[in-house]
């Protein structure tokens, strides 16, 4: 059964990142859904343990790459190498040949370095010296930046963001969680073995469960109007892309799934919304991210 274990992996989560259950929830509801995951927060408030977390219960293979200044696209992907006893190039793969990458701190890195990731994350798949070579099944980046206003950060591009299906927010944890960690609960060390609760095939079929999640034609109706109001001059100054309408509809059917229904309802997708749009639309009026989901939740009133 397919509740059960998500039920069993999303608990496991939580007893790792405390006081967090939205966000895991949310990141789960990514990895289901096929797309990329982007952590916007300060460092130390627990990115790297949910990233690590997720691969140990999904007994993916994961790989980090720690962005940096200095870090070449060679250094992500891979780079060939002339071998003289062969008396040819060989290729040495780079770490994005993982099931699941963190790329931490992605935004210290320079753009050329970023663009790396881009036909990864789109197609599985990178090109190097003219020969293309297919990503392991399934693949899931989970990137981290730091705030903008740190020292050291380049802005991620609108076409690298718009890869990331949802862009998510942890937080300092709340009284009791925190209070948990000065205890001891909890996972404070993120190198601890965690026991696998499903594997790599379980969870492409899971992936294939989430994308039989019936959506009706009013619901469909209720995501093409979320769409076009975020594509109102008058309001937004970027809107959702036809690429982001899609991640919205399967992010609700993965939501849905986790929650035990075979079809999808509004309330999943305003659950989901907002991580699949604050990364991608801003407001006229520069509003904070909140305010704009708001204002793009009122232009497509749910019946």
């Amino acid at each position: 059964m397919i509740r059960p274990t998500l039920i069993r992996v999303e608990e496991t989560l939580n007893r790792i990142l405390l006081g967090k259950p939205e966000a895991v929830r949310l990141a789960l509801v990514c990895l289901l859904a096929n797309g990329h995951l982007l952590i916007e927060d300060l460092p130390g408030v627990g990115k790297t343990t949910l990233a690590h977390a997720l691969a140990q219960v999904l007994g993916l293979d994961y790989r980090r790459i720690q962005f940096t200044s200095d870090l070449l696209p060679g250094d992500v992907v891979g780079v060939s190498v002339f071998e003289q006893a062969r008396a040819r190039f060989e290729f040495h793969p780079g770490p994005i040949f993982a099931q699941v990458l963190l790329a931490d701190e992605v935004n210290r890195a320079p753009p050329k370095t970023q663009s790396a990731l881009l036909e990864a994350m789109q197609e599985h798949q990178v090109s190097v010296d003219g020969r293309t070579y297919d990503l392991p099944k399934p693949f899931f980046v989970i990137a981290t930046q730091n705030p903008a206003e740190q020292v050291g950060t380049h802005p991620l591009p609108e076409s690298q963001l718009d890869r990331f299906l949802m862009c998510i927010e942890l937080g300092f944890p709340d009284s009791a969680a925190e209070r948990a960690l000065l205890e001891g609960s909890g996972r404070g060390d993120a190198t601890t073995p965690l026991a696998a609760e499903a594997g790599p095939e379980d969870l492409m079929a899971w992936q294939r469960e989430v994308s039989a999640v019936s959506a009706r034609p009013a619901l469909l109706d209720y995501v093409q109007a979320l769409l076009r109001g975020s594509r109102d001059p008058a309001l937004f100054r970027s809107g959702l892309s036809p690429r982001a309408g899609l991640g919205l509809l399967q992010a609700a059917r993965a939501y849905a799934l986790i929650d035990g229904r075979g079809f999808v309802t509004p309330d999943d997708v305003r659950a989901v919304l907002p991580s699949v749009a604050i990364h991608r639309v801003a407001s006229r009026e520069s509003q904070p991210g909140a305010a704009t989901i708001a204002r793009l939740l009122e232009c497509a009133p749910a019946n």
